[in-house]
């Protein structure tokens, strides 16, 4: 049989998974030159860490995946690529396991090769080229403009930051967009109440709050900002001339208070598109309707009545229907009203119509609880107005509880019982409330308990992780300053002498170091960031585990007076260690500190 298909690894940013599953799929096609398709079967392979890290380094499900094509069995195909791969000098062992799985152990070379890998190129590693320069368009928060950013609304700008930065890094060209609902009677409301401000600031005595505006004290200065700016003018007019005068104003200034609020979570949008661009009798919606009865994508009908609770766009009469059901939904869906208005979707689809437009194929919207039921009509739009080349990724955010003192805080916008996204970052910073909410799945509810954030233990995650990166730091400084003789500049550590790195502790740490490119691959194929907290929690908790045995054994210390070559070689190590939570960090827009007091 011919010798195993090995290449030594190169010196590039390396995903070590990706690496050896090449090698997997190349002694595949040794083993079965004449397999049309095999090329394609081998690539729905997986090369992950086994589930027991007893079992290997590497599994694969490569035979699994092949068996059927091949009508052969899993453990059969197994048994001839371990076979053939024995032989290649950088596996250790490789053996067949369960129903057909391929495990792997790799030298210590290898693991040394991946710590040299990080050294050589730091701003490189994990950085891979997956997007090529294609344009994706993430749009997120997009909250009513009608006051300050609420807690409610700051899971989804963190999580709609956080994937928008994990996919530039992965080569996308990235647009954050912001959709400003500025053209329904929310707006109208907010000008009421704002006048209302502007009385109270004339010295008027205006009473309570009525019922159906908005009560909220933040409205205050914007009250007094019209009256210094009016004077008693707007006093004089209807309310609704004085609505139409002062719309756009307090418009502006909640827009303006809301990127405020963001910019304090560390959240900026490069486009913010007004809604209002879509109505009017030349407007987007009017242009999007026109197209789609060309296209023969709408016609005039009548719903069925639904089951259950009827949805606020169901009428019992004939109206304008999208053709939804064609493109995966459930039901056609209306775009105009039986009485001429445009039903709330027909804005939907005109404005994702324009995203493709403008040259977006790759579209991610992120949502809140209450919108999961518009996956499937979005999914549908998008098909359909691209005629199948966009692409939607619609996310939710589930509901977050936000905790003080064991008992939830309630809020409400109406009745100006609001916590704003500022009163939490004031209170416990912006790393914290960042990580925190990144750490669970965007479709997962979750408590923010508020005395679990600002606790410097290990059971605030942020700390953790941030406590490992100043630790790393710690080690390096300390070198410096007990051993002066030596040079640990980054030329000397990247010369170092990693062979020496032999103990089962350092392997098992560049081990979790040599997850993070296959990690930052994952969470951007999946738009998934709370990948990347947990595994930044992960590898802290390896590197902490290291550190406590230092503590215990002299020999595993990252300054070993005794030893210059070692010494040399973990502070390299720990060079390593800080690049890579420096750069997830960095991905999810929390600080490094180099310092933890």
């Amino acid at each position: 049989m011919d010798g195993p298909p090995n290449q030594t690894l190169p010196v590039v940013p390396m995903n070590i998974f990706d690496l050896f599953a090449d090698r997997v799929s190349r002694a595949m096609q040794t083993l079965y030159p004449d397999v049309e398709g095999l090329e394609d079967l081998v690539a729905k392979a997986t090369m992950e860490p086994p589930r027991d890290a007893g079992h290997g380094d590497l599994s694969s499900n490569i035979a699994m995946v092949c068996a059927k094509e091949l009508k052969a069995s899993p453990r059969d195909i197994a048994g001839k690529l371990a076979e053939l791969l024995a032989g290649d000098p950088e596996i250790e062992s490789v053996e067949v396991a369960g129903p057909g799985f391929l495990n792997f152990r790799l030298t210590g070379e290898v693991w040394h090769k991946v710590l040299q890998d990080v050294l050589n190129q730091p701003e490189g590693y994990g950085k891979p080229d997956m997007g090529q320069g294609e344009k994706v368009n993430v749009e997120y928060v997009s909250a009513n403009p009608t006051g300050p950013m609420h807690v409610g609304h700051t899971r989804g700008a963190v999580f709609g930051d956080a994937l928008a930065s994990l996919l530039e890094h992965c080569g996308y060209a990235v647009t954050r967009e912001y959709y400003i609902n500025d053209a329904g009677a929310q707006v109208d409301t907010l000008a009421r109440s704002a006048l209302l401000r502007y009385r109270e600031a004339l010295g008027e005595d205006v009473g309570p709050i009525p019922a159906g505006l908005y009560p909220g004290d933040y409205l205050v200065p914007v009250g007094e900002m019209l009256q210094a700016r009016f004077g008693s003018q707007l006093r004089e007019m209807s309310e609704a001339e004085a609505v139409h005068k002062i719309k756009a104003i307090v418009l502006e200034e909640m827009m303006d208070l809301i990127r405020s609020d963001l910019k304090k979570l560390g959240v900026e949008h490069e486009t913010f598109f007004s809604e209002k661009q879509l109505h009017g009798e030349n407007g987007k919606i009017a242009e999007t309707l026109a197209w789609l009865r060309q296209e023969g994508l709408v016609y005039q009908g009548k719903l069925e009545p639904p089951k259950g609770k009827a949805p606020e766009d169901w009428e019992d009469r004939e109206q304008t229907l999208f053709r939804a059901t064609q493109f995966g939904d459930d039901t056609d869906r209306p775009l105009v009203k039986s009485d001429g208005t445009y039903a709330y979707f027909a804005a939907d689809i005109a404005y994702h119509r324009d995203k493709y437009l403008r040259g977006f194929n790759d579209q991610i919207i992120v949502l809140g609880a209450d919108h999961a039921g518009y996956v499937k009509r979005l999914q549908a739009a998008v098909k359909a107005i691209s005629h199948g080349e966009a692409q939607i990724d619609v996310k939710i955010c589930q509901l977050v509880r936000l905790m003080r003192d064991g008992q939830p805080v309630k809020m409400s916008k109406r009745s100006g019982e609001l916590v704003t996204l500022a009163d939490v970052v004031d209170e416990v910073g912006r790393d914290a409330t960042r990580f925190l909410l990144l750490m669970r799945r965007n479709d997962a509810a979750m408590d923010f308990d508020f005395a679990r954030v600002v606790e410097q233990t290990r059971d605030n995650p942020v700390f953790y992780v941030q406590y490992a990166h100043a630790r790393a730091c710690s080690v390096m400084r300390n070198a410096a300053k007990d051993l002066p003789s030596l040079d640990f500049s980054d030329q000397a550590l990247k010369a170092a002498d990693l062979t020496v790195l032999t103990a089962p502790e350092d392997l098992e740490l560049i081990k979790a170091v040599a997850h993070w490119p296959r990690q930052v691959v994952l969470a951007a194929r999946a738009h998934e960031p709370h990948r990347i907290a947990n595994y930044l929690h992960d590898l802290s908790g390896v590197f902490h585990a290291f550190w406590t045995k230092g503590n215990q054994d002299a020999q595993l210390r990252f300054v070993n007076h005794g030893d210059n070559k070692l010494t040399l070689a973990r502070v390299a190590m720990a060079a390593a260690l800080r690049t890579v939570l420096g750069s997830g960090l960095g991905l999810l827009g929390v600080s490094a500190p180099e310092n933890l007091t």
